[in-house]
This record gives structure tokens, C-alpha cells and sequence, in this order.
């Protein structure tokens, strides 16, 4: 047996493709690298280059490879972009895996593990939020998943295919060893931005919107670890390959953080006081999005052991520094 990984030279892929290769599984990457990196997958693992959304390679992948799951990570994952440019989103995150689906069906691989999001749910009055709420995504990225959950729903009665659908909060940190982190050199999550700017690598970061109905004015999110979140897909594929049923879980810790406390606690951990700007509300961001996480507990067996906010700054501001001296320098901005 083995696991094919799409997405899985990239930040929550490759930590997959380590939780995997620490579990003695057999793991083919499948990646484009057009965000990922190749260094990141690291032996024993198999990094073959190329498109997901090619059925003739994912085919011959998994005949070739006796693959029996698939962890499905490769998605364009940026919701301003997405807002712009919704004809990209739908063509990446939603036909092409249409197409690995297909793939997955006709090859005979029986357990499909999908790399969800909380914005399947958009703007919500619950917190937190559970899986059973209104899904109501305001943006094409958060549109563009729930089709694919909702081809999974439809795949899974129709063909047998049994899946654990993962639907993130905010992925945050990096791999405790030290080998592996968000090394986008242009990524937009709030952590990475924070340390990128207290290491000197930005002159200083936005704040977008002070104005939302939140403690402080800023936008809350649930910040999740992101071996935590692996350790969750690990379970998610033993729960499939025991006999479990199709599923849809939360990933978070159940509390969040506000866009003004995460900065302060990258300033507290670095100990630099940078700049921070004022900038107007980005399209497509809910005010507050907290995860009821009781499901993935009660029923994968789930167990957080990384539920620290200045641990996970610190992890991400001590890859951030190992990954400057790996690839140098960003283009100024």
C-alpha cells in the first residue's frame, strides 16, 4: 500500500508527507512546485513533478505505486485572488479534482482524505462553529471547496469511494524538529507575515479592517498547529482503512485570537516592535470563524498537544530564519 500526496512539497502537504514518512507509510508526492518545493520532500518519500489534474499521470501513479489512499492538498488558497481571478480557483480547486476524483474511482483506491476550509461556511453568527452550521462561502476559494466536498458526498454513495473531509480554521508553526515550515516566499497568512516583518524582511505589515464586531476591531481566527492538524489526517486514514464511514470533520482548537493579539505576541516573542499599518477590510473575510472541534475528538480520536500561540510564533519565527539561510533574501516589497 501506499498514499499518493498532491500538494505535498508544499507547507500543510509536506508536513503530511513527514507525518506520513514518520509513520512508516510508503508516500508518492505528486506536486507542480509552482508553490512547493522540492527540497521539502525528504526521503523515503517519491516526488514526482507534476499536475494533479493530469489523469493520464495519476493513473499510472496509482497502478504503478499499489496506491490505496489519496491525501488531496493541491489548491489555490488565497481569497483576494480568488475574488479576482474566480475562473482560476474553480479550474484548479474544483475541476481538476473532479478529475483526480475520477482518477481515485477508476483505479480501484478506496480512502480519500481532502484538504477542506473553514470558508466553506462564510460570514456565521455561530462561535463556534460546527460542522452542521449553514455553509454560506462568500468567496469563489471557499465556493470552490465545497464543490468538491460536495462531489466527494455524491462519489462516496454512488462508487464506495470513503472520504474524511478536513475543514481548517488558520494553519499556523512549523514541523517541532525544525525540518520543515511555510517557505512561501509571498504567503499571506498572518504568522508567517508577522515574522517575516520582525526579521527585518518587510518594513512593516497591514492590519485590514479595525472596525469588524470583535473585542478589539479586528478579525478573530483559530490558529491551529500544524503538526496538530497532521496528526488529524493521520488519524482521519487509519479511521478510513479500519472500515470508518464517510466523514466531515473541524480541525481547530475551539478559541481564537484577534489580528491586533496575534501581532503583539510576535512582537513579544521576537522582541522587535515593528510598524503596523492600517489598512481597509479585504473582500471575503469573515469577521470571527472559531472551530466547534467535538467530532474530530470524539470520533477520529484526535488529541491537540500543541495548543500554545507564542509556541507556534516561535516555531515559525525559527523557520523563517533557518529558510533565509536556505534560499537567501526575498525580492524587496
Amino acid at each position: 500500500m501506499a498514499v499518493l500526496v498532491t500538494g505535498g512539497a508544499g507547507y500543510i502537504g509536506g508536513h503530511m508527507t513527514l507525518g506520513l514518512g514518520d509513520a512508516g507509510e510508503n508516500v508518492v508526492v505528486l506536486d507542480n512546485l509552482s508553490t512547493g518545493f522540492a527540497w521539502a520532500v525528504q526521503p523515503p518519500a517519491k516526488l514526482v513533478v507534476g499536475d494533479f489534474g493530469d489523469s493520464a499521470l495519476v493513473a499510472r501513479l496509482i497502478r504503478e505505486h499499489g496506491i490505496d489512499a489519496i491525501a488531496h492538498f493541491a489548491a489555490k488558497i488565497v481569497v483576494p485572488e480568488s475574488i479576482g481571478d474566480p475562473l482560476g480557483y474553480y479550474d484548479n480547486n474544483t475541476a481538476k479534482a473532479l478529475s483526480l476524483i475520477r482518477c481515485a474511482v477508476e483505479g480501484g483506491v478506496k480512502h480519500f482524505i481532502f484538504s477542506s476550509t473553514a470558508a466553506v461556511y462564510g460570514e456565521t453568527s455561530a462561535e463556534p462553529v460546527a460542522e452542521d452550521a449553514t455553509l454560506n462561502p462568500i468567496s469563489p476559494y471557499g465556493r470552490s471547496k465545497l464543490m468538491v466536498e460536495w462531489m466527494l458526498q455524491d462519489s462516496s454513495r454512488a462508487y464506495g469511494l470513503r472520504y474524511v473531509a478536513l475543514r481548517y480554521f488558520n494553519v499556523a508553526g512549523a514541523d517541532p524538529q525544525g525540518r520543515l515550515g511555510q517557505s512561501t516566499p509571498n504567503a499571506t497568512h498572518l504568522i508567517k507575515r508577522g515574522v517575516q516583518t520582525a526579521l527585518g524582511r518587510f518594513a512593516s505589515m497591514d492590519v485590514f479592517g479595525e472596525d469588524y464586531p470583535t473585542r478589539d476591531g479586528t478579525c478573530v481566527r483559530d490558529y491551529i498547529q500544524v503538526t496538530d492538524l497532521i496528526d488529524a489526517h493521520l488519524a482521519a486514514l487509519a479511521y478510513l482503512r479500519a472500515g470508518g464511514d464517510s466523514l466531515t470533520c473541524n480541525c481547530g482548537y475551539g478559541h481564537g485570537a484577534t489580528v491586533k493579539e496575534v501581532i503583539e505576541v510576535v512582537k513579544r516573542v521576537s522582541g522587535v516592535d515593528f510598524k503596523v499599518n492600517h489598512a481597509p477590510r479585504r473582500p471575503g473575510d469573515p469577521a470571527a470563524i472559531v472551530a466547534k472541534a467535538e467530532r474530530v475528538r470524539s470520533t477520529l480520536g484526535w488529541r491537540p498537544k500543541r495548543d500554545d500561540l507564542d509556541a507556534i510564533v516561535r516555531q515559525a519565527l525559527d523557520w523563517e530564519r533557518r529558510l533565509h539561510n536556505r534560499l537567501g533574501p526575498p525580492d524587496p516589497a
